[in-house]
């Protein structure tokens, strides 16, 4: 049996406005992501001018220029574990004109270390894309006397609490990847948080104070060509193509890999014909080798994601990093 509704004038009317109204929005948001950008875009870091993060990002930010007609300004909020540079992006309008290049350290922190982090997506913001890892370097003083990872953990076993190990802010990832160090290889190390970055640690190192540092690449590199480091071991997933002597942390110990990293977020409410505009030019950006290679050179890697897999590969961060940081927030 069919059923007919016969609708009045008043409702019929209200219907088509009701249909008109969704198609003027659909064209709308389509001809507002066409249109994407009609003017300059900020995109927001919590690195000071000159940091590695600031030099990536300056990079990414004038290719995309080139590709969007439209200058991309770079805003840096440093300070506060990340919070300041979060609560400007969290604030801006969600029109696609602010966008937030996230450190890995927003995302994985101690709670309470810095206000309204950690971050949750899409809680907090809208994913992008990924741009870019930074995988940490665990080196030591040549007068330690160990040249290897595994040298490393044999004598800190011996020497329980003693070694001392730099790092760059406690919650951050050099902080963590030392505690997850500490996890799976059953040693117990001395963490010295620094906050001036590790500039400052090397002065220490060089003074005898501090005898193993974990940093990104750009942070040593300096102390590693200079000799007065001694890079032990790398934590990515695969030895580097600049360092193929350099061994994985993981060929030591098993699945076990440590890296900082930056994402694009929006706000939330960016458009989506918005997002999936950025995503998909900043992915173009990304796969120029002469980008690849210039961030290469401060030991950052690209790694093109949609914004459905950054979203996958944070949760997945989270979770490894979790058991580290419950552990961490136990401590006195």
């Amino acid at each position: 049996m069919k059923f007919r509704v016969r609708l009045g004038g008043a409702a019929r009317a209200a219907l088509l406005a009701v249909l008109c109204g969704t198609a003027m929005a659909a064209g709308d948001a389509r001809a507002q992501g066409e249109s994407y950008p009609a003017r300059p875009v900020r995109m927001v870091i919590d690195s000071a001018p000159g940091s590695a993060i600031d030099v990536m990002s300056r990079v990414v930010a004038d290719r995309l220029t080139q590709a969007w007609g439209q200058q991309v300004l770079i805003l840096n909020h440093p300070g506060g574990g990340g919070a300041i540079a979060t609560r400007v992006a969290s604030s801006s309008p969600p029109d696609g004109y602010t966008l937030y290049l996230a450190a890995a350290s927003a995302f994985v922190t101690l709670p309470g270390t810095a206000a309204n982090l950690p971050l949750e997506l899409p809680r907090d913001f809208v994913p992008i894309g990924f741009v870019s890892s930074q995988p940490m370097f665990f080196a030591a003083t040549p007068t330690l006397g160990v040249s290897t990872l595994p040298e490393l953990i044999a004598l800190a076993k011996k020497r329980p609490g003693e070694i001392s190990f730099a790092a760059t802010g406690r919650g951050r990832i050099t902080h963590l990847s030392g505690e997850l160090l500490q996890l799976r290889a059953g040693i117990q190390l001395l963490m010295v948080p620094y906050t001036a970055g590790p500039a400052h640690a090397l002065n220490d190192i060089m003074g005898g104070r501090v005898q193993i540092v974990i940093e990104g690449y750009s942070g040593l590199a300096g102390g590693l060509q200079g000799g007065m480091l001694k890079a032990l071991a790398v934590g990515a997933a695969e030895r580097l193509p600049g360092f193929p002597d350099l061994p994985t942390v993981a060929e030591t110990i098993p699945g076990l890999t440590a890296g900082g990293w930056n994402v694009l977020v929006a706000p939330v409410g960016t458009p989506d014909e918005i997002v999936n505009k950025v995503s998909a030019d900043l992915r173009k950006v990304l796969e120029q080798p002469e980008v690849k290679n210039k961030l290469a050179t401060i030991g950052a890697f690209v790694r093109p994601m949609s914004p459905a897999e950054v979203m996958a590969f944070i949760q997945d961060e989270q979770q490894k990093w979790k058991p580290v940081i419950e552990q961490v927030a136990a401590k006195p």
